[in-house]
């Protein structure tokens, strides 16, 4: 087992929840920015922690738009939710940084901590926090206008550096639930207040703090309520 999955068991108070049994089942795997995790309607075996780098999950609607259900950053569980239903992926999950996952198998976890009280009330508690978030992403569209939700997906989107592609821009529109046209044009009035400069199929953010202000917060980033 790799040394730092204990690691970062430790630096996330874990220890004590997982018996050596599981633990040593565990596998540490990264992911490159850009790279999926899954795709929505894989079948799901593996539930992962994330505990190094940035998720971005997002839905396909009835309607067949790509919808962003929410940005993560560590601690957080990816796949609890099918773990529990024994179902396929819900949502798909793709990398916005470079991230580490720690990795454990469904047949593991059923076998070693099935019936542990404590396991059980931790996933209820993760799983009824992400309903809640979900709840609040799928209401983004209507409490929020394009300007707002446009500022914070290019604000979430570029965590360590502040390109972002611009060549899919059907795409993103899909993402933050508006039209291509609608957000060209948001794009052009952000770039005549000099908050970026779009060139080339790139968007080079040159005023975060700007657009952070657009937003008023950044609300596919807004910490969940213990």
């Amino acid at each position: 087992m790799d040394p730092r999955v204990i690691d970062y068991l430790k630096q996330f108070q874990l220890m004590e929840l997982f018996p050596p049994g599981v633990t040593q089942e565990m596998t540490l795997a990264t992911f490159k920015n850009g790279e999926r995790l899954f795709s929505q309607d894989d079948e799901a075996h593996i539930l992962y922690f994330l505990v190094k780098g940035k998720l971005k999950i997002s839905m396909l609607s009835p309607e067949g738009k790509r919808l962003i259900l929410a940005f993560k950053t560590p601690f957080d569980i990816v796949g609890d939710i099918e773990y529990v239903r024994n179902c396929p992926f819900i949502n798909t999950v793709e990398a916005v940084t470079d991230i580490e996952v720690i990795g454990i198998s469904h047949h593991i976890l059923r076998k070693q901590l099935n019936e542990n009280a404590a396991w059980l009330q931790f996933l209820l508690r993760t799983i009824t926090q992400k309903f809640e978030s979900k709840s609040r992403a799928m209401n983004f569209n209507l409490l929020y206008t394009v300007d707002v939700r446009v500022a914070s997906y290019l604000h979430s989107m570029t965590p360590t550096q502040p390109v972002l592609d611009s060549t899919s821009l059907v795409d993103m529109a899909d993402l933050i639930g508006t039209s291509y046209r609608h957000l060209n044009r948001v794009l052009r009035q952000f770039e005549e207040a000099g908050w970026l400069v779009k060139k080339r199929g790139k968007i080079t953010l040159l005023d975060r703090k700007a657009l952070l202000a657009q937003a008023g917060q950044n609300i596919y980033e807004q910490e969940e309520r213990k």
